[in-house]
C-alpha cells in the first residue's frame, strides 16, 4: 500500500516561509518522479513544481519561479518544497504526487499516487 504523506503547511504572513515535506512509502522511490500541485478553493489542481527520480531535473511553475524550490533525500524517501517570498494567493491545499515517468510533469494524470494534502495560508 502505497502512501504519500504531506507535513509543513501552516499559517505564515506574506513575505515568510515554509518548507513541506512529503514522506513517500514507496520501494523504489528514486526512481518517481515527485511533483507537487495547489488548489485553492473553487479553482483547479494546478502544478506547483516538480523532481526527476535522481534530483537532477526540477520543474517549476513561472508562479513560483524563484520563489520556491523543490528537492529531494532518496536515502529518506522524502521530497521537499522550500517556499519563500509567500504571497496571499499562495495560499491552497498543497498535495504531493509521485509517477514512474510523466510525460508532462505538470499534467494530473500522469501522477499514480497522492498524498492528502497540507494547507497552506498566507496572510497579508
Amino acid at each position: 500500500h502505497v502512501q504519500l504523506v504531506e507535513s509543513g503547511g501552516g499559517l505564515v504572513q506574506a513575505g515568510g516561509s515554509l518548507r513541506l515535506s512529503c514522506a513517500a512509502s514507496l520501494r523504489t522511490f528514486s526512481s518517481y518522479f515527485v511533483g507537487w500541485f495547489r488548489q485553492a478553493p473553487g479553482k483547479e489542481r494546478e502544478f506547483v513544481a516538480a523532481i526527476s527520480g535522481n534530483g537532477g531535473s526540477t520543474y517549476y511553475a513561472d508562479s513560483v519561479k524563484g520563489r520556491f524550490t523543490i528537492s529531494r533525500d532518496n536515502a529518506k524517501n522524502t521530497v521537499y518544497l522550500q517556499m519563500n517570498s509567500l504571497k496571499p494567493e499562495d495560499t491552497a491545499v498543497y498535495y504531493c504526487a509521485a509517477g514512474p515517468r510523466p510525460l508532462r510533469v505538470d499534467y494530473v494524470p500522469e501522477y499514480d499516487y497522492w498524498g492528502q494534502g497540507t494547507q497552506v495560508t498566507v496572510s497579508s
